[in-house]
């Protein structure tokens, strides 16, 4: 039984949707919960269901690209989120 975090077969097992990184847990824009969404900062949840209607992305950028998040919102938020 592989680990948390631990890769198998090329990808990892992880709890939840996010990933435990040296700046603390990144959420996955494209299977994050309404719940960890809305944790991020200037995340609500009218945001966060923008968010999850707007699945899958291929890069975070396209939450700036598609108008879903702010610019201002969009740096807050940057460091926190991920996608893969």
């Amino acid at each position: 039984i592989p680990a948390k975090g631990e890769a198998v077969g090329g990808s990892s097992v992880l709890s939840g949707s996010s990933q435990t990184g040296g700046g603390g847990d990144l959420v996955n824009i494209n299977t994050g919960s309404q719940v960890q969404l809305e944790a991020l900062p200037g995340i609500g949840p009218v945001t966060a269901q923008k968010i999850i209607g707007g699945r899958p992305y291929s890069s975070v950028d396209e939450l700036l690209n598609k108008k879903i998040v702010g610019s201002k919102v969009f740096e807050e938020i940057r460091e926190k989120i991920t996608v893969y």
